[in-house]
């Protein structure tokens, strides 16, 4: 048996009750994030690209911190993207204020949509704790 635990940030649980999966699922010391997206508390999509970016690295830092890791923890990180072109400047300056920069594996892939109408970007990473 593995040693696995459910990470669920206190704020959001209503994704648990809502879609059925766990933002995070812990092992041993290796954290793996389902993608994170711009949304409020009440899992509305936040409209503005900016706002929508800060949302999901914010997002993303709550289930790190609740499973034990930081950002400084990524070890891979790959990220999803809704009309690419339009909307990467905004994303990588947004990931370059909050983000540490050189630290972790990325791969930046883009779709044609992600689960919700409005989602611009999915932020799905793996942590090693130290």
């Amino acid at each position: 048996m593995t040693d696995r635990e459910l990470i669920i940030p206190d704020p959001m649980q209503l994704i648990v009750e809502r879609a059925g999966y766990v933002p995070a699922v812990k092992v041993g010391k290796t954290l793996y994030c389902a993608g994170q997206v711009g949304r409020t508390a009440t899992l509305e999509v936040i409209e503005d690209p900016e706002e929508q970016f800060i949302a999901a690295w914010e997002d993303l830092r709550r289930v790190l911190k609740e499973g034990g890791c930081t950002f400084e923890d990524v070890v891979d990180m790959t990220t999803y993207h809704v009309n690419m072109s339009q909307h990467m400047a905004v994303f990588r300056e947004v990931k370059n204020r909050l983000f540490p920069r050189g630290i972790s594996a990325w791969t930046a892939i883009g779709v044609a949509e992600l689960a919700i109408p409005g989602l611009l970007a999915e932020i799905k990473c793996v942590a090693v704790q130290r």
